[in-house]
Formats: structure tokens, sequence, C-alpha cells
């Protein structure tokens, strides 16, 4: 993301899960920050997510997503391989890390897949 607040948002949400501090209300409250920094933006596709991934941690109260398959794309594969059983902290320091920077077309495919997968689930 380019805006400077939502970065900030960001790096905050990625120190707390390094200090092994998940609190999902919180989380949930600075992605909503970030969403509105996305809107602006006008990235239909992160700000998709990010609504996608503070409603699976609100109906969740945790991170159930698995970080996407590097395999090829194809039509056949179940999205139900990247659920988890528990919270999943690697994927959501993941995802967070594609958030934070948008330049790289990879990024933005990993997202797209999460975006699958929040609702396959």
């Amino acid at each position: 993301m380019e805006n400077k607040y939502a970065q900030k948002l960001i790096e905050k949400i990625q120190k707390e899960v390094l200090q092994n501090k998940f609190d999902v209300d919180s989380i949930i409250t600075d992605l909503k920050k970030i969403r509105e920094y996305s809107l602006e933006e006008q990235n239909p596709v992160v700000t998709k997510s990010l609504r996608l991934a503070y409603e699976h941690l609100e109906a969740n109260r945790a991170f159930l997503i698995g970080i996407p398959d590097d395999e090829p794309i194809n039509e056949d594969n179940d999205v139900s391989q990247n659920i988890s059983e528990e919270n999943d902290i690697e994927s959501f320091e993941y995802f967070l890390s594609l958030l934070h920077d948008l330049s790289k077309k990879n990024n933005l495919l990993d997202i797209r897949e999460y975006n699958k997968a929040f609702i396959a689930f």
C-alpha cells in the first residue's frame, strides 16, 4: 500500500504478532482502518481482501486460512486444502506482508488466492 498511515498500521500489526500478541479485536479495528486507506487508493482487490480478512477474524476469532500454494493455478485445485484447524499465524504474517508491497505482481496474485479461500471458507 502506498499510504504511509496504512503502512504504519500494517507494521504495527506485524510487530504485535511477532511479540505473540494476537489481539483479534485490535487487529480487526486496524484492518478496517487500513481498508479505508485502500478505498482511497482505489484498489478493489485489496479492499475486498481486507474486508474478507476482518470478517473472517470476527467470525472465527482466528486466522484459519493457509498460505496459498506455489503450484500452478488450475480450475481443479481444491481451495479447501488452504484451510487450517487452528490459528495460522505464519499465514496471517504472510498476508500482511503481501499488503505491505503491492508493487509486486505476485503479491496481488496471492491476495486473489486469499480472497478465494476466504469466500470458500
